[in-house]
């Protein structure tokens, strides 16, 4: 059987995958807090053979076949720009790190922010309801919520004109970004919780919180359409593999007539 078929084959899953990967980059533009994705490619190397092109004894049979594949994708986590909104809620982070919350089951999420509600048990959380790990509980009829850059949430207590404050956020680091698994609705989760750790916000690396900002998604829209022509042609140039190689068996098969 001709190889080139596999091989192109080959390409064209991976390049469509990649492909897949840019479409989500950019649908994202807009999402806050949004990481890229970029897709590293592997190349897959024949075994040894011997002198009747056949593989040697004890290779691996799966990879006799050279070509391309995904070798992994990875989140690329440099800032995003961070655009004021003025809303007390808003929250960003300027710098590495994340905020923690509380999934279901006790889960430990980390989300790079965005924006804040009170719940309904009165603790602070994200707008779809999970709490912040700190559970900073708000009193009722507080107003003048007030999140410093170094993490210290205040408030102007119900008949009171002094601030109080009610809790402290820290920035969680985590030592491998790579181990870090998307669940798809903007937070991560640490597969091995050993590789997290806890700082004040500024601090050992932390970044530092901005109240009434939220950061945006790290895609660079022209960027991303650049390397999805690329793509697209990488698609095209293995499809013409696979097609030549049709030919070719065409060609062998008229020869027997």
């Amino acid at each position: 059987m001709n190889g080139a078929f596999y091989i192109g084959a080959l390409g064209l899953d991976a390049q469509q995958r990649a492909l897949d990967v840019v479409a989500n980059n950019i649908a994202n533009i807009n999402t806050t807090g949004f990481k890229r994705q970029a897709v590293r490619f592997s190349e897959l190397v024949s075994p040894v053979r011997d002198g009747q092109d056949l593989p040697v004894a004890g290779s691996d049979q799966a990879l006799g076949l050279s070509g391309v594949s995904i070798g992994a994708t990875t989140h690329v986590w440099s800032q995003g720009e961070i655009t004021q909104t003025g809303q007390p809620l808003d929250l960003a982070i300027n710098g590495d790190g994340f905020l923690e919350l509380i999934g279901s089951a006790g889960r430990t999420l980390l989300w790079r922010g965005g924006t804040l509600k009170v719940n309904a048990d009165g603790y602070l959380a994200a707008s779809d309801g999970t709490v912040l790990r700190a559970m900073i509980s708000v009193p009722q009829g507080s107003s003048n919520l007030i999140i410093g850059a170094d993490g210290a949430v205040s408030v102007t207590p119900d008949g009171s004109t002094q601030a109080k404050q009610i809790g402290q956020l820290d920035i969680v680091l985590a030592k491998d970004l790579d181990g870090l698994a998307d669940d798809g609705s903007g937070y991560y989760e640490a597969q091995d919780p050993s590789t997290i750790y806890t700082v004040k916000p500024g601090e050992e690396g932390g970044g530092s919180l901005v109240q009434g900002g939220i950061e945006t998604g790290n895609v660079q829209l022209t960027n991303e359409m650049v390397t999805l022509m690329l793509l697209q042609r990488a698609y095209g140039a293995n499809a013409q593999v696979v097609q030549a190689a049709d030919q070719l068996m065409s060609i062998a098969n008229d020869l027997r007539h």
